[in-house]
């Protein structure tokens, strides 16, 4: 190789057909070649060996090939080809000089190169210099015939020739004018096309099918040299925009672009060497092939390791990117319009295909990205929809406007982040982003809705608990022939209104009829399961509520107040309307009656259990009720028999209590001996009063002793003692005794002097003491109800009645009551 600042002169092959691929790499990027797309023209000269072909290129494109030395004898020059950059030419021209044919040095018969060489020119060239002698001109053995057979010859192995400018130029020209020496040159060139065997194909194709010919004529270099280089400064202008249309190669096909000539040059010597035919066609859409995957590869990494595409792919890893679509195809449309503008002179369907393979690869590679930024759209969007869906419903909005409202905005504002994300380059589908966007939003919408109406469901549950337990339950306490009645009533106007208040609420969700419909009756069935509920626990406890009613039956009287037992009641009747009572409440529990359906529990009841009637089979031996279905059954016949039983036996002794406080009191109040003593007493005391009546002194005594006694009778009460028994009155009258002589003697002694003494506080205290511990020692026998869990606390006094009971708190202030807090 022979470096210059300018030609920069290389061998391309040398003379053992070796190519020289670093050779030509340093040409091309020495020279930019590459960066010339189709703008370029290569020129390549042949002719004999020392016919000056290196001096005519070295005047004619300022080249530097090694030329002859005359003095040295005429010897080869040029092995192989060179190539060199043609100065100051444009377009950029590469001038191709190949070794002389017809040369000692190969010999006669090796003429494999000179064919290989010619052919390569042929392949590459847009214009040949075919360098001939004048003096051949015209005749039959002339030394350049078997150069033209060569390259006829050669041409028809290319399956579709280029279109090439044959330059045919005169040597040492001589006194006849070119215009006769042309024609002749002419001839003799057709008649060599003429007889070249040609394929059929092209048997009949004229030579201007394949050739432009051109000819001129040089002086002689080493006689005339100022004319020759004169008739060369001529010659040189005519390939200047030799590629524009007219000019030497204006009508040229299947031009490589610069960038893969070196792979071009490559494959087409290989094929060469192989001694194939040359398919010049196929050999360029190879050449196309193989040169825009290489730019596509080129561009693909590049963009891979692109600094604003990493940080823009590292930036959507963690959120949203605003103007990401933007953004990502400015990246994409720059490697892109480098592969444009690198592969334009390239084939066309190659071209077009290897940049789809670019852009598929190049998608591929963003794809991810952009799914990660509608991810973080999605989830933004979703966060936004239900942030603005909460704040509408916190600010009083219906549901379904909020849900409508939202859901519209939302997905306006994804549908604009996906136009924001969007990439020029790609038509990439986002519904299915939006539709798992719209699902979530439903699913949301959904979740919120049934949030909201469960809370709207419990809130009137709630409602409805408050408004029929308490009542249920206090009519329950209070049973009696019309409560399934009022419960009836009741449930179904608190149920109803609040089922106007419930559909008025659920109007704002917009609900379709049959669910509306469905939550109703659900309410509906809340409240009546309600009912239901506390009517079986009522009736868990209907031992209880039966002794209760006995007890408020049997302790009171019709105007609720406690009995007091003084042996005038009838006890028996009192009895039997306490129990038919409790056992009217059993019918009651026994049954829910919420269907108003008519039945005859109470009968049965009365009959079988009051009135003792006999029949069989007993209705109370089964496990149903007449007319009653199983799930409306609380107490079956057989458990209402066996909780009489308990009944009656527990409230036995209450009825026990009250007949011995009724012959308690009769006792109590008959303070006189039997009539059968006091006539013993006059039998027996006859000596004793005769006595009496003959002693005054006796009949003084005994006036003394009974107004003493009638005294102290008067002051302590003692009938009133006695009133609540024996045994009562005795301790009341012993504890009493002896303060009530004390203060009678003192008051004696008083009314003797003149003046009264007031009464000391210690003896008021002992009196209200007496008087509480009286009071207190006044029980009613009837409170050992307390004992079966019925409880009927009496007191009696001089001057009120106390009492107290489960199911009637009432209470009458008593001056005992007012002793008591006294103290």
């Amino acid at each position: 190789m022979a470096d210059t600042d300018h030609c920069c002169s290389t061998q391309l092959i040398d003379g053992d057909g070796e190519f020289n691929v670093v050779g030509l790499d340093n040409f091309m990027r020495t020279t930019k070649f590459s960066n010339c797309g189709l703008s370029y023209a290569v020129v390549a000269i042949m002719g004999p060996q020392s016919s000056g072909k290196s001096t005519l290129l070295n005047h004619l494109f300022q080249t530097n090939f090694r030329e002859m030395d005359a003095y040295r004898g005429r010897s080869q020059t040029t092995k192989g080809i060179w190539i060199a950059h043609c100065v100051g030419i444009e377009p950029f021209t590469i001038a191709m000089d190949l070794e002389g044919t017809d040369g000692r040095e190969r010999g006669e018969d090796d003429t494999t190169f000179e064919k290989q060489s010619a052919l390569f020119a042929l392949a590459i060239a847009d214009i040949v210099l075919i360098n001939m002698w004048c003096h051949d001109i015209g005749r039959e053995q002339a030394a350049n015939k078997p150069l033209l057979k060569t390259v006829f010859q050669v041409m028809m192995r290319l399956f579709s020739p280029r279109k090439t400018t044959l330059l045919f130029v005169i040597r040492d020209k001589t006194k006849t004018p070119l215009e006769y020496l042309e024609p002749i040159l002419r001839e003799d060139i057709q008649k060599i096309w003429n007889v070249v065997s040609k394929p059929a194909a092209h048997k009949d194709t004229p030579l201007s099918e394949f050739f432009n010919v051109e000819v001129t004529a040089l002086s002689s270099y080493e006689e005339k040299e100022e004319l020759f280089k004169e008739q060369v400064a001529q010659l040189r202008q005519r390939f200047f925009n030799s590629i524009s249309p007219g000019g030497l190669a204006g009508d040229r096909r299947g031009v490589v672009p610069a960038s893969g000539f070196s792979f071009s040059a490559q494959q087409i010597w290989r094929v060469i060497k192989e001694n194939k035919d040359l398919d010049l066609p196929a050999h360029k859409v190879m050449v196309a092939t193989v040169r825009c995957e290489e730019i596509a590869n080129e561009k693909f990494c590049r963009l891979s390791s692109d600094e604003d595409w990493l940080a823009l792919e590292e930036a959507v890893q963690s959120g949203s990117v605003s103007g990401f679509g933007r953004r990502l195809s400015s990246i994409l449309e720059t490697y892109f319009s480098e592969y444009d503008s690198e592969a334009t002179y390239f084939d066309e369907d190659v071209r077009n295909a290897k940049r789809k393979h670019l852009e598929s690869k190049a998608l591929d590679l963003v794809l991810p990205a952009y799914l990660n930024q509608l991810g973080h759209l999605r989830f933004k969007v979703l966060e936004n929809f239900k942030s603005r869906l909460e704040q509408m419903l916190k600010e009083g909005e219906g549901f379904a406007a909020s849900a409508h409202a939202c859901t519209e905005s939302c997905m306006h504002e994804f549908d604009l982040g996906c136009a924001d994300a969007a990439i020029k380059q790609a038509n990439w589908d986002a519904s299915k982003v939006r539709e798992k966007l719209r699902r979530d939003i439903d699913a949301h919408l959904l979740s919120v809705r049934d949030a909201k109406l469960s809370e709207l469901v419990a809130r009137y549950e709630e409602k409805l608990r408050q408004l029929l337990c308490e009542p249920v339950e206090s009519l329950f306490d209070a049973a009696g022939r019309d409560t399934w009645a009022s419960i009836r009533k009741l449930l179904r106007r608190e149920t109803e209104t609040a089922a106007l208040e419930f559909s008025t609420a659920i109007s704002s969700f917009e609900l379709d009829q049959p669910t509306i419909e469905s939550m109703l009756q659900g309410l509906r069935d809340y409240a009546r399961n309600l009912v239901v509920k506390k009517a079986r626990e009522e009736a868990g406890k209907v031992l209880i509520l039966m002794k209760d009613r006995f007890s408020t039956v049997f302790s009171h009287d019709n105007e609720l107040m406690p009995r007091v037992w003084t042996g005038k009641e009838d006890i028996k009747t009192i009895t039997k309307d306490a129990r038919t009572a409790s056992l009217r409440l059993l019918a009651v529990m026994a049954a829910i009656r919420l269907d108003e359906k008519p039945d005859k529990i109470e009968n049965i009841l009365l009959s079988s259990l009051m009135e003792g009637t006999v029949t069989s089979p007993d209705p109370l031996a089964s496990s149903t009720w007449e007319e009653v279905p199983p799930e409306n059954t609380l107490i079956t016949p057989v458990q209402c028999k066996s909780l009489w039983r308990q009944f009656k036996s527990e409230t036995e002794y209450t009825v026990t209590q009250a007949i011995s406080a009724q012959e308690a009191y009769k006792r109590s109040n008959n303070w006189l001996p039997p009539p059968w003593a006091i006539v013993a007493m006059v039998v027996l005391g006859f000596n004793e009063f005769m006595l009496l009546l003959r002693n005054p002194l006796y009949l003084m005594f005994l006036f003394v002793a009974f107004l003493l006694s009638k005294a102290m009778w008067v002051q302590m009460d003692v009938p009133g003692q006695f009133q609540h028994g024996t045994l009562a009155g005795l301790i009341s009258i012993s504890s009493r005794f002896l303060p009530t002589v004390m203060n009678l003697l003192k008051r004696l002694a008083e009314e003797a002097q003149g003046h009264r003494t007031p009464e000391s506080p210690r003896q008021q205290e002992s009196s209200v003491a007496f008087q509480s511990f009286r009071n207190q020692s006044q029980l009613n026998p009837t409170s050992s109800i307390a004992q079966s869990s019925v409880s009927s606390n009496v007191s009696v006094s001089d001057s009120s009645v106390e009492y107290s009971s489960p199911n009637l708190m009432q209470r009458r202030s008593t001056k005992v009551q007012e002793a008591e807090l006294s103290q």
